[in-house]
């Protein structure tokens, strides 16, 4: 089962991706994910992708596709896959369907706007184990202390209310057509990721027993 998972920045849908994968049998990772891993291990496309990053801007298609692509040709992924997050743009979509030939399912988690920037405005991460909390919706028991390490928990660039307007408007323009593309397709699923993490997890079991 060969999954992606679409969405705005804050739409939920990395919190739903450990459950799909877990469903379908097969592993996950997100771009984001892939990113912090090359910087991590100092590669140079993991240094180009964080000044993107820092500034709430999209990484460019070369670089993403090169990561991804490294990850999805995996040997132990050949059974299938989810990815969150990719592909965001329209030769991202194209890309991927020339390597694989196609995907099963997108899934589109579709929250208003408003909704989007209380989430990521409020979002906490641990500097140690990447633990993510929320200010209003999930704090930690330790204040500005991770629960499970513990160590700080700090505020990503990306996730200040201003960068968070301008990732919000450049998803817009770039997702958009990555959305009509796998509808075109009859590939595209959409969720309503206003709703609870179970009641999102509900319809998401139907979508995928389908």
């Amino acid at each position: 089962m060969r999954i992606l998972l679409m969405g705005a920045p804050g739409s939920g849908k990395g919190t739903q991706a450990g459950f799909i994968a877990e469903k379908a049998n097969v592993s996950s990772v997100s771009s984001g994910d892939l990113f912090r891993k090359n910087l991590s291990d100092n590669t140079e496309l993991g240094v180009l992708a964080k000044t993107y990053m820092d500034r709430g801007e999209y990484v460019p298609d070369d670089v993403t596709i090169r990561m991804v692509l490294d990850w999805v040709n995996d040997p132990s992924n050949i059974s299938g896959f989810v990815l969150d997050g990719f592909p965001r743009t329209l030769p991202q979509a194209i890309a991927l369907d020339k390597e694989l030939g196609s995907v099963d399912k997108v899934i589109f988690f579709d929250v208003p706007t408003a909704d989007l920037i209380e989430r990521l405005s409020g979002r906490l991460i641990c500097k140690t184990c990447q633990a993510s909390f929320h200010k209003i919706f999930y704090p930690s028991k330790n204040g500005m202390i991770c629960d499970q390490c513990p160590d700080d928990l700090y505020q990503r660039d990306d996730d200040k209310p201003d960068v968070v307007t301008n990732r919000l408007k450049v998803y817009m323009q770039e997702t958009q057509p990555v959305i009509e593309y796998y509808d075109q397709q009859n590939k595209l699923i959409n969720i309503d990721g206003s709703k609870s993490v179970d009641e999102v997890q509900s319809k998401l079991e139907i979508q995928l027993n389908d």
